[in-house]
């Protein structure tokens, strides 16, 4: 038994947002590194104490480096499994609302590293991205299951 498999156009879109989400999460890295320099916080320790981060601007800046990577690594997976799934119908709305997404993480990485937290709401507009992507894969997913798939 043979199946065809029929590759949905504009699916280089989706892969090219997909490539971009590395390259954001590479680029935090060094973000986090550059700020660990700077505050002197060494290696395993994975943030500076909460009396440095107090004591010193550089340690507290390096706390929120850290947080935004960690938090973006948090969501990764669920924004890959949304896109995912979105592309094997909407490949164009994949790329987009992945695209839209690591626009916000990158917004919302440049406001949190100032030091001051509340300033990471710059990126909200990553948000956008997320509710396309929850969109476009619980409409594929209905589409699937309603041509029993």
């Amino acid at each position: 038994m043979s199946t065809t498999i029929t590759i949905p156009q504009g699916l280089g879109y989706t892969f090219a947002s997909l490539i971009s989400t590395c390259f954001v999460l590479v680029w935090q890295g060094s973000v986090v590194g550059k700020h660990r320099k700077a505050a002197k916080v060494p290696y395993p320790q994975a943030y500076a104490e909460k009396a440095e981060a107090e004591a010193s601007l550089d340690a507290k800046k390096f706390n929120c480096a850290q947080r935004a990577h960690q938090n973006t690594l948090e969501n990764v997976p669920i924004m890959l499994i949304l896109t995912a799934i979105t592309a094997v119908q909407y490949p164009v709305v994949a790329a987009g609302g992945l695209g839209v997404y690591n626009v916000g993480r990158i917004l919302y990485t440049a406001g949190y590293v100032t030091g001051d937290p509340a300033k990471r709401m710059r990126g909200s507009i990553g948000y956008l991205g997320v509710f396309a992507l929850l969109g476009g894969a619980g409409l594929t997913t209905y589409n699937f299951i309603c041509a029993g798939l």
